[in-house]
């Protein structure tokens, strides 16, 4: 085995995956050790390192004017800070008995094993893609890197028409079509689910329907695609389902997200259920001391159900880099798990959710109490006050809370953040209704649309 570089005395990092989770274990690891102490060298197949895959659909709507807007930190800068980042070159294969990585370069194909002391596995996570006919046809896009927005725009032209057909209705589906629609398209979104949103129970969903054909996206339910129909030049013409055909210049598929894990698992390391791997709470790879992993690649702990989820979204993936950096650096921390919460938006309605949705409840046999209000978002009488739908669930019994959504205008989203803090601490709804939050009429009504569910789900609780 032909090994690249010499360690000489220092300890060496290597990092598979140049984005949110690999460059911040890297950069936290190189502030608690300098150069002399520990080499770092990063592999990223792509372009870019440290960028906001979540930023992609305002990009490609036309909120973010510049790709460059979306980078957090180039690869330059990275290496000022002694950090051996190595652009277009692919990890082929891991070897854990011989602590070492297989590498291709990209473009020219040349292949190499580097040694590590120490690795981070931040391989993120592949976007789903049919497997039926067409589904790699011209015209036809996943969005989960920087280059791939890139490929989308480019396909955005006039001349080729203005309608797309999104398949998938979750965060990226929703967002994609609302960014097509900002660039003047005609848009259906095409869902397999009872409704848009599926991290939402259907009645939560419903509203989301609602907006979206409010905007004058056609969304169809219930519908399964079967082909993605491609005319003479091999673009996409079209997307069939089994009884429809829908016309399409463009197509987005916004169908989901699998853990990139391919190496992790030809190396006999730990997946859990849903493919991702699985760590402790020091993000340490399950029986593999020197090996770690974060980001969307990595199965987290629920801590309202108390099991393995998979969550991939980049708030998780920072926090674990984090994590990791310390550890790899010679400090300790740990991350406990998450309670899943998330926010999105089409154009001015705002989604939220954290915690427990109805089946979630039922899969791991909690009994539990259901309801849901409406409130506004500022005192009535004050200006600029809308309206807002909170659902609560809460445990029967015992009371605690087991998770929040919330759909409604400006002001809805983020109070979410007030049941995430809940959850996390294990609250009851009726210790929810005590919470000391902020008042003025320009932000809230005397009584919080969060609390408001709350007491209300206190009562229910209460009669059972």
């Amino acid at each position: 085995m032909r090994m690249n570089g010499e360690r000489g005395d220092r300890e060496r990092l290597v990092v598979i995956g140049g984005d949110a989770a690999g460059m911040s274990a890297a950069s936290q690891a190189r502030r608690m050790r300098g150069p002399d102490e520990l080499e770092i060298v990063a592999f990223e197949r792509g372009h870019f390192t440290s960028f906001s895959a979540c930023g992609i659909p305002y990009w490609v709507g036309g909120d973010v004017a510049e790709r460059d807007e979306l980078i957090a930190r180039t690869p330059e800068e990275h290496r000022a800070r002694g950090i051996d980042v190595r652009l277009r070159t692919e990890v082929t294969e891991i070897d854990p008995d011989r602590r070492a990585v297989s590498a291709r370069d990209v473009d020219s194909g040349a292949e190499s094993w580097t040694r590590y002391d120490k690795l981070v596995i931040a391989t993120g996570a592949r976007p789903i893609r049919p497997d039926m006919p067409g589904a790699d046809a011209a015209g036809v896009h996943g969005v989960q890197t920087l280059d791939d927005g890139q490929a989308l725009l480019d396909s955005l032209s006039p001349g080729r028409g203005r309608r797309a057909v999104v398949v998938g209705a979750g965060y990226i589906g929703v967002e994609m079509a609302e960014a097509l629609i900002n660039r003047g398209f005609l848009v259906t979104v095409v869902n397999r689910g009872q409704e848009p949103m599926s991290t939402l129970d259907p009645d939560m969903g419903r509203l989301v329907h609602r907006a979206m054909e409010g905007l004058g996206i056609t969304m169809v339910n219930d519908a399964a695609v079967t082909e993605l129909l491609t005319g003479e030049d091999g673009w996409v013409r079209a997307v069939a389902t089994d009884d429809v055909e829908y016309p399409a210049d463009v197509v987005v598929l916004g169908i989901g997200v699998r853990p990139e894990t391919a190496l992790a698992r030809a190396a006999g390391l730990p997946l859990g259920g849903h493919g991702g791997l699985l760590t402790d709470l020091a993000m340490r790879v399950r029986g593999h001391k020197d090996i770690w992993a974060g980001g969307d690649c990595v199965e987290v702990l629920n801590l309202v159900s108390g099991q393995e989820q998979y969550v991939p979204l980049g708030t998780h993936a920072n926090k674990h880099g984090q994590v990791i950096g310390a550890n790899v650096g010679g400090g300790y921390a740990t991350f406990p798990g998450v309670v899943g919460t998330a926010v999105s938006k089409v154009c001015d309605l705002e989604i939220a959710r954290t915690g427990l949705r109805e089946k979630d409840a039922r899969r791991v046999g909690l009994q539990y109490e259901t309801v849901t209000i409406e409130s506004t978002s500022r005192a009535g009488y004050y200006p600029g006050a809308s309206l807002m739908t909170v659902k609560m669930l809460a445990e029967r019994r015992t009371g605690r809370l087991l998770g929040v959504q919330i759909v409604g205008r400006e002001g809805a989203a983020k109070r979410v953040d007030i049941a995430a803090v809940a959850l996390t601490a294990g609250l009851t709804v009726e210790q929810m209704t005590a919470l000391d939050l902020g008042y003025a009429p320009p932000f809230s009504p005397v009584w919080d649309p969060v609390l408001v569910a709350a007491r209300k789900a206190t009562s229910k609780v209460r009669a059972r």
